[in-house]
């Protein structure tokens, strides 16, 4: 369909409007109304962009790393256009800049910044033509959705090497092999960012790592340390690709259990210590991600430093609310990768853990769940006072805690989850004693929702 825009835009919004009155979040569909009535409403509406667009992908992290860049750009003083509400793929996006979208052909905002699912990163790429492109990692994910992670790596390496984001700035994580190829023999800009503290390197790969092969040539990488996953300091014996030296970097970092994390930031502009309100190594990753795409940016070290410290957990993501007056933690997991880092940052903590796994098997989790096996919840093994097990794979999740070692005394199944959470919060002794939920994706969302209702957590909606 083709004509004038402003009518368009109305319907779209009317739709949306009538989303919200029957109780939905209405992040997409008004999106995908607008991209009925005009196919090429995204590229027409980030085109009144000013400063253009930036957008974020990457398998872990593009929620929380897309926040810290909102935190970032907002004491930088630039006013941007996001999709905060985390709507990933094109109706979300459509959405966001339906919502943004001004008279007179204006729009509320001269940047945007957009995180994007990863199998839609080329199709957005074409209508937005994106300033910067910030990609942080690839793992295995949601195989029956994405293929191998190779699938997605053949597909980014085509958009930002022949297709349309040619001649985007690229933002890589030197750490990771198959993101750090993306930028080699590029003419457009590319600035890496890595971790440079061997204090966290692990013993060895993790036997669910995924990058373990040069994409050049296909012999093994010979990795000198592992930070997370396949993440580390490589190089391929048989061709010569080595880990390309970062301009953006971490040192002296150092992981505060579930709560938060410090390191060192290296810029080009000076260095700074960060005292980050989020937990784990991967956080830190984010962090630095978002620090690098603002050094694109050519925003200044005290507004990246601002806003880094500024940024709180993302809804779902190191949440933390009360639930029956007990401090709850949101630790969302949804693949080995994600998983084994929340693992790792759990067994930080000291003492015995009373934990909430929720598994769900939904479109947006993946419906095979058998990645739960590559998680090390080994790691936890002796720790666990109380496990409760909800969700549609809950009897799987448990099967997967008592191979690992966790007292099948200690594991409860309760399928329903308002029932779970109000067992599982009511099993601590001492009201001090936090409670750990670990949901899949569309389990997050439906914990959250009862959150909500019961009056516990404020909507990802407001």
């Amino acid at each position: 369909m083709t004509g004038p825009l402003a009518p368009k835009l109305a319907l779209a919004r009317a739709v949306g409007a009538v989303s919200r009155l029957r109780g939905g979040g209405a992040s997409s569909a008004p999106g995908k109304v607008l991209l009925r009535l005009d196919p090429g409403a995204i590229g027409s509406l980030g085109a009144r962009l000013s400063r253009g667009s930036l957008l974020v992908s990457a398998t872990n992290g593009k929620t929380t790393t897309a926040a810290i860049l909102t935190a970032i750009l907002e004491r930088a003083g630039v006013s941007f256009v996001n999709n905060q509400t985390g709507a990933n793929m094109a109706g979300g996006i459509a959405s966001t800049l339906l919502a943004a979208a001004r008279p007179g052909g204006s729009i509320a905002g001269e940047l945007g910044l957009f995180e994007v699912d990863e199998l839609w990163l080329d199709a957005l790429a074409a209508q937005l033509h994106p300033r910067a492109i910030l990609l942080g990692n690839l793992f295995r994910d949601q195989l029956d959705r994405y293929g191998e992670l190779e699938t997605i790596a053949d597909r980014w390496a085509a958009a930002v090497h022949t297709g349309p984001a040619r001649d985007s700035t690229l933002v890589l994580n030197a750490d990771d092999p198959a993101i750090a190829d993306l930028g080699r023999e590029r003419d457009a800009p590319v600035l890496y960012f890595g971790v440079e503290d061997d204090s966290l390197a692990l013993p060895g790969m993790a036997h669910a790592a995924d990058a373990k092969h040069c994409r050049r040539c296909g012999a093994p990488y010979v990795f000198e340390s592992v930070y997370l996953g396949h993440l580390g300091h490589y190089h391929c014996p048989n061709c010569g690709q080595t880990r390309p030296a970062p301009t953006v970097t971490a040192t002296h970092v150092t992981l505060q259990g579930v709560h938060s994390a410090r390191f060192t930031l290296h810029t080009p502009a000076g260095d700074a210590e960060v005292a980050l309100a989020l937990p784990g190594l991967y956080n830190v990753y984010n962090a630095l991600a978002a620090a690098a795409l603002a050094t694109a940016l050519e925003v200044g070290l005290g507004e990246i430093v601002a806003g880094l410290q500024a940024t709180k957990a993302a809804f779902g993501r190191a949440e933390t609310v009360h639930v029956a007056g007990r401090e709850m933690q949101i630790l969302l997991v949804k693949n080995p990768a994600g998983a084994n880092e929340v693992l790792r940052t759990l067994a930080l903590e000291p003492g015995e853990h009373d934990l909430l796994g929720v598994l769900n098997d939904g479109i947006a989790d993946g419906r095979d769940v058998s990645w739960i096996w590559d998680a090390d919840f080994e790691l936890l093994a002796g720790r666990v006072r109380r496990a409760t097990c909800s969700g549609a794979r809950a009897p799987e999740l448990a099967l997967r805690l008592k191979y690992a070692g966790i007292d099948p005394a200690r594991i409860r199944v309760q399928a329903d989850l308002p029932s779970a959470l109000r067992e599982a919060a009511a099993d601590g002794s001492d009201l001090r004693t936090p409670l750990y939920a670990l949901p899949t994706y569309t389990a997050m969302l439906a914990l959250r929702e009862l959150l909500v209702a019961r009056g516990e957590a404020s909507s990802a909606w407001s």
